[in-house]
């Protein structure tokens, strides 16, 4: 077999342990590391000395991630590999073996490296990432200050739908300083809530506990922390996002894209479409494409891969937050494939439509195109026309069709 690389390293990592196996063409060599920033820099010196070219490793957890920036550094090539892709072979057991084995591959190159992004896009998306994590911990806190409400047998969320509102916090902080009467925390109402304030003496009525009023101070002062670090990850986050905003204004035209989804997904896949290429390659990798699973003519289960998780869910959520549009195309899509496969199968189709239109936009730096509510009817009128034909003679009914003058 041809040999691409002549001089590789193939890398099996572990928390604690590194080991590594250089295959020249005078030896082939394994060693033992330590996952310590020394050993580690030892490793890529004892890498270089042999004049390595190209580094392969498994993407094991989040452990690949210190010793790809420094390989990175170093220029030596790194490629991230899916384990996946590195079949299992009876006998290699061991992580001498794994090793080696990732190198014989490499040396002959069969090996696909995995997309990563430039150090500047990957530390982009880890704090797009943790604002997320801190955003979806801000409203696991809300529904913990509900159930503690709902406890009290107060019943805010039955008046308002915002219980952190301008009103609502109102009467929440007048609750944990003591107050128990309704009509005084009802006068505390404010605009739209000022015309339920009978209502809002009832829902006001409850009993309320010293310890009640405890965990009602710490959840909100949880989520004043919470509204803080948000907002300073908001600002590093618009900072670091300046060189992407003409990609961004495209974006946000899409029906159900707002600023924050936007930079998600700019943050997972850039703007530079050349290393997909094509937007169903870049579907497959977000993992809202269906699965290909044929075998002796007959289609088994299409359940669509894990992909980029991250990104999956965005598009998704995006794609659910489309379908509340009027008057567009991804709205008409969505109620359309509801209608027959289920709402979590819709929103998972209009997500790969939404990331498709994602990956032309930036690919032409063309701007969205609103397509119409109408405009899956009027492409594929033949075909709507026969079926409705065929449904109405299936229930008894002798169809004419004529041309509307």
């Amino acid at each position: 077999m041809e040999v691409i690389y002549p001089r590789c390293c193939g890398l099996d990592i572990h928390k604690k342990t590194v080991v590594a196996c250089v295959i020249t063409p005078e030896e082939k060599e394994i060693r033992t590391f330590s996952t310590m920033t020394e050993d580690i820099l030892a490793m890529v010196d004892w890498i270089k000395n042999k004049g390595c070219t190209h580094v392969a490793m498994e993407s094991t957890g989040s452990y690949w991630k210190p010793i790809y920036n420094i390989l990175e550094i170093e220029g030596l090539n790194p490629m991230v590999v899916n384990a996946n892709h590195i079949k299992n072979v009876p006998g290699r057991k061991t992580d001498v073996k794994d090793a080696e084995w990732i190198a014989g591959l490499l040396q002959h190159g069969l090996l696909q490296g995995s997309y990563i992004p430039s150090r500047e896009q990957r530390e982009l998306r880890e704090l797009i990432r943790y604002r997320r994590s801190l955003i979806e911990e801000r409203a696991r806190e809300i529904n913990r200050m509900q159930k503690v409400l709902e406890g009290t047998n107060i019943k805010l969320a039955s008046v308002t739908t915002d219980i952190l509102g301008k009103s609502s916090r109102a009467m929440i902080e007048a609750i944990i300083n003591g107050e128990e009467d309704p009509a005084i925390l009802s006068e505390l109402a404010q605009k739209r809530l000022k015309n339920k304030k009978e209502e809002l003496k009832k829902a006001l009525n409850g009993l309320i506990g010293p310890h009640q009023r405890l965990m009602l101070k710490t959840q909100l002062a949880h989520i004043d922390f919470l509204d803080e670090q948000i907002a300073l990850l908001d600002e590093e986050i618009k900072r670091r996002m300046l060189p992407f905003e003409e990609g961004l204004e495209r974006l946000h035209n899409i029906p159900g894209i707002g600023r924050r989804t936007a930079e998600h997904i700019i943050a997972e896949i850039g703007t530079n479409m050349d290393q997909f290429p094509s937007a169903a390659h870049l579907c497959s990798w977000a993992g809202v494409a269906p699965g290909n699973n044929e075998s002796a003519g007959k289609r088994k289960s299409g359940r669509t891969r894990k992909g980029n998780e991250k990104l999956r869910s965005v598009l998704v959520e995006a794609a659910r937050a489309a379908a509340h549009t009027k008057d567009t195309y991804l709205s008409a899509q969505y109620h359309r494939i509801a209608a027959r496969r289920g709402a979590n199968r819709a929103a998972v189709a209009v997500a790969h439509s939404i990331l498709t239109i994602v990956y032309y936009l930036l690919k032409r730096k063309e701007r969205y195109n609103e397509l119409g509510v109408n405009y899956y009817e009027e492409r594929k009128k033949e075909a709507i026309v026969k079926q409705s034909i065929k449904k109405l003679e299936a229930l008894g009914l002798k169809v004419t069709v004529e041309n509307a003058v």
